[in-house]
């Protein structure tokens, strides 16, 4: 487990990859063209069997942080954990997830949309927050609605976002960084796309 706290690990680039992955002999390639390109936080998508395995392959990667994404209640999380995810991200909050997370000590980036959901993390102790999904949750107007009330709090938005579209989002002074998938495109891997695609999202301004 990584001793950097989620603030940390947010900070770290400007775009976190979300990976689906179908092949865990696609793991370490991925990893390393992702690191090579300067991502080096990836989040791993617990969407698919090979997902789990994946994690602890890409944690042999040199530079590479690995976290556990759509991690969905204690057991996904504890599996996570034992794969040596080093932080974990959620789709949403719920009590029993968000007490499960704290309760390890892990990095933690529980999925919001709205106000209440916001405020349930914040009464777990929590203030890094994934907005999801991004785009059709209301976008940048209503990230900006949300980050007033709640002025310590700081986003990842996820779910809809593009290289295009990226930079405005990491104009908010709300948003630490934001989650993508275009990063890494679906189909049979291509090291060298992906480290082009990483060095250009790397090179994006928070």
């Amino acid at each position: 487990m990584t001793d950097q706290s989620i603030d940390q690990i947010m900070r770290l680039a400007p775009v976190i990859p979300v990976i689906v992955i179908d092949r865990v002999e696609d793991a370490v390639p991925m990893a390393e063209a992702l690191v090579a390109g300067g991502l080096t936080v990836l989040e791993v998508t617990l969407r698919t069997p090979a997902a789990l395995d994946a994690i602890t392959a890409m944690k042999a990667v040199k530079g590479a942080i690995v976290g556990a994404g759509t991690v969905l209640d204690p057991a996904m999380l504890t599996a996570a954990i034992h794969a040596g995810a080093e932080f974990i991200v959620s789709p949403g909050l719920t009590d029993n997830l968000g007490k499960a997370a704290v309760a390890s000590g892990i990095p933690f980036l529980p999925g919001t949309a709205n106000a209440g959901d916001i405020m349930r993390g914040m009464d777990l102790g929590l203030d890094r927050f994934k907005f999801f999904p991004a785009a059709t949750s209301g976008g940048i107007p209503a990230l900006k609605a949300l980050a007033g009330p709640f002025g310590h709090a700081r986003f990842c938005p996820t779910g809809g976002v593009s290289l295009a579209t990226a930079p405005d989002w990491l104009a908010l002074e709300a948003v630490l960084c934001v989650g993508g998938s275009w990063v890494v495109p679906s189909g049979p891997l291509d090291p060298a796309r992906i480290e082009t695609l990483a060095s250009e999202a790397a090179a994006l301004v928070s």
